[in-house]
């Protein structure tokens, strides 16, 4: 039997959203002037964002042998149905999510996927089940949100309950704002209950009403870096 395959989805609305030269507004020093005038003569000009850093890091992931294929979409539903189908007569062990999150959901562009989206009657059920069928027939098959905050405050925890349940499946996910440093990182099994406090990361607001998380750094608890392509035990 082949080898269950690791796929990989990513938000591609996530362009241009990298600060331009001389965006900070200051003016005290000759290199400010000459910031700000570069931004100007890039005025209109195609410009990087955070998709682009996710299709570099699943080029990477995919020339080191991490991942079997990878693709970005601008909404859920191509996504699910993406993984529904693509290579339908494989299994699938693992499926990593790049993109924004927050407390209980993941993003592309303004959409979330969250519990509702598990619910019989949502649009994006059907398309769930599916993906579920194919990873039923993997020993230990795994979600990974790498995204801000998914994990976090209670309705992160019920996110990650919810998902395990659903799927039969181990689902990871952070609790902190992540960028290269990517901190707050925990995973749980079907049946299993968050181990992490629920106020983990947060900075402003309380479990039942988050308002902002803290940044990634390497001393926070349970941080990785972006080049990680595995969980580490105890995580």
């Amino acid at each position: 039997m082949s080898r269950p395959l690791r796929l990989m989805i990513y938000d591609d609305t996530c362009t241009g959203d990298f600060p331009k030269p001389g965006a900070s507004g200051r003016d005290r020093w000759v290199g400010d002037r000459v910031m700000r005038r570069a931004g100007q003569l890039l005025e209109g000009a195609p410009w990087p964002g955070l998709t682009h850093s996710w299709q570099l890091g699943g080029l990477l992931y995919r020339g080191l042998g991490r991942l079997d294929d990878r693709r970005g979409f601008s909404d859920w539903g191509s996504a699910l149905a993406w993984l529904a189908d693509h290579r339908g007569s494989e299994r699938i062990g693992e499926i990593q999510f790049w993109g924004h999150g927050k407390w209980g959901c993941a993003k592309i562009d303004r959409s979330s996927l969250d519990i509702e989206s598990l619910d019989p009657d949502h649009p994006h059920h059907d398309a769930l089940a599916a993906i579920r069928e194919r990873m039923r027939r993997v020993e230990q098959p795994l979600w990974w949100f790498r995204t801000c905050e998914t994990f976090g405050a209670h309705s992160g925890h019920e996110f990650a309950r919810a998902w395990t349940s659903f799927f039969n499946c181990r689902a990871a996910g952070h609790t902190y704002v992540i960028g290269p440093y990517q901190s707050g990182l925990h995973s749980l099994g079907p049946g299993q209950r968050p181990s992490w406090s629920a106020e983990e990361g947060l900075i402003e607001g309380t479990p039942d009403d988050p308002r902002s998380a803290k940044w990634s750094t390497r001393r926070e608890p349970n941080t990785i870096t972006c080049l990680h392509g595995q969980i580490p035990a105890g995580f």
